[in-house]
C-alpha cells in the first residue's frame, strides 16, 4: 500500500501515536520521536494550541494539546501497522533508518527512493487519525521504555 506523506492532512486528528522500534537505544529513540513529532505538526498546523504566558508576561509557543503515546513495536509490527494504518485512513509519517545514517537529507531521500516499502527498516512511525481506529491500531502495543 502507498502512502502519500507529501499531502498535507486535511482532517485534524483525534489521536496521535508514535510507535518507535524497540530496539532502538535511548538517544537514537529520542531522535526519531522528536522527527517524527515535528513532521506531524508540519502536517496539522491547526493542532497546535493557543500560546502559553507565564505569570511575568513571557510568552511561548503553544503546544498541541493532545496527548502523544510513544510506543514501541518489533520490526515486522511497524511494517504491519504501516499497511493497516494506511488501509484504514489514518496519516502516516514514516522514519527509516536511512534517517540516522546521514546528515545530507538529498542522500536520505535517494537512499529510501532505492527500496520498496517492504524493504524499508523502519525505525519508528506516527499514526494520526479517528480516535477509535488508532486506539485498535496500536491496542496490543506497549509504553516505549
Amino acid at each position: 500500500m502507498s502512502v502519500s506523506p507529501a499531502i498535507i492532512a486535511t482532517q485534524l486528528p483525534e489521536r496521535i501515536v508514535i510507535v518507535l522500534n524497540q530496539h532502538l537505544p535511548a538517544g537514537k529513540a529520542a531522535n526519531a520521536a522528536a522527527v517524527l513529532a515535528m513532521t506531524l505538526g508540519q502536517r496539522h498546523p491547526d493542532l497546535i494550541g493557543e500560546p502559553l504566558q507565564d505569570a511575568d508576561g513571557q510568552r511561548y509557543p503553544g503546544l498541541i494539546p493532545l496527548g502523544i503515546s510513544v510506543l514501541s513495536a518489533a520490526d515486522e509490527d511497524l511494517k504491519l501497522l504501516l499497511r493497516q494504518g494506511a488501509e484504514r485512513g489514518c496519516d502516516i509519517t514514516i522514519f527509516p533508518v536511512d534517517g540516522q545514517q546521514t546528515t545530507n537529507y538529498a542522500d536520505f531521500r535517494q537512499a529510501v527512493a532505492t527500496q520498496s516499502e517492504q524493504q524499508l527498516q523502519l525505525l519508528g512511525i506516527a499514526v494520526a487519525g479517528e480516535k477509535k481506529t488508532v486506539r485498535k491500531l496500536v491496542a496490543s502495543l506497549k509504553l516505549f521504555a
